[in-house]
């Protein structure tokens, strides 16, 4: 029987300035894509997940309070005080 790997994840906090945030550009934003392009790359591959859920819509719309993780990183987007 195999054991669970336990891979380590980088986290960070995302500032909102706004209401929302499309996907493709967060992870432009946060570092994880070098283009916006290659951040619709990464959601079509499928290695996107929005508060614990696949995220395959490229421009869906996050908000503070979510989640995204991709990469071994997860970004808390947190409302701009």
């Amino acid at each position: 029987m195999a054991t669970p790997r336990h891979l380590s994840v980088e986290t960070l906090d995302f500032s909102l300035r706004g209401e929302h945030i499309a996907l493709c550009d967060l992870l432009k934003l946060a570092g994880i894509a070098d283009s916006g392009g290659q951040g619709k790359h990464l959601i079509a591959e499928g290695t996107v997940t929005v508060d614990g859920r696949p995220e395959s819509r490229k421009t869906a719309k996050i908000r503070a309070g979510q989640t995204v993780r991709c990469s071994g990183v997860e970004i808390r987007v947190v409302a701009e005080r």
